[in-house]
């Protein structure tokens, strides 16, 4: 059976002050001057499919189900995708984007991002670009034998939800 879950990671990081440099840099600073320094500041980031705004957790949903639906496990924002997915020895890499006052750049972005982080070159590997449908015009922008050599296909996402496999 087919199964959806979600990946995330949080991590504490110090800094001064500032916000300059590491803790530690304010203690020697103190030692130096003689004064008191008040403690480093700690802020949590996390990554996680909730950290996603808006439209674009509507189409990693409708896409995530979608997949599960057609026999793919299915795991959201593994490591360095939207969706990581499985079925047999076939694996899938997908990124998404939803709806932005700047499609076509936000589109780009998303190539960028998801050129940058192939990382298995396994013939069974694809990777996937997920867009609303009204940023599928954007998308298919990149010549179509450069998505080819590269196992890139396109998915649309519609208002309703539906996802449709473009090319």
């Amino acid at each position: 059976m087919a199964s959806i879950t979600t990946a995330g990671t949080c991590q504490q990081r110090s800094q001064d002050r500032t916000g300059s440099g590491p803790a530690d840099a304010t203690s020697a600073s103190a030692k130096r001057t003689g004064r008191a320094v008040r403690p480093p500041r700690r802020r949590v980031v996390c990554t996680t499919v909730l950290d996603m705004h808006g439209d674009e957790e509507r189409v990693v949903t409708a896409y995530a189900d979608w997949l599960q639906r057609n026999g793919w496990t299915v795991i959201r924002g593994a490591g360095f995708v939207d969706v990581y997915a499985e079925r047999g020895p076939d694996k899938l890499y997908a990124e998404a984007k939803g709806r932005t006052t700047s499609v076509g750049l936000d589109v780009d972005t998303l190539y960028g991002q998801l050129l940058r982080r192939m990382q298995d070159p396994a013939t069974a590997a694809r990777y996937a670009v997920v867009v609303p449908t009204a940023a599928l015009q954007a998308a298919f922008r990149v010549p179509s034998w450069v998505r080819e050599r590269l196992r890139i296909e396109i998915y649309g996402v519609d208002d309703a939800g539906a996802v449709h496999s473009r090319g």
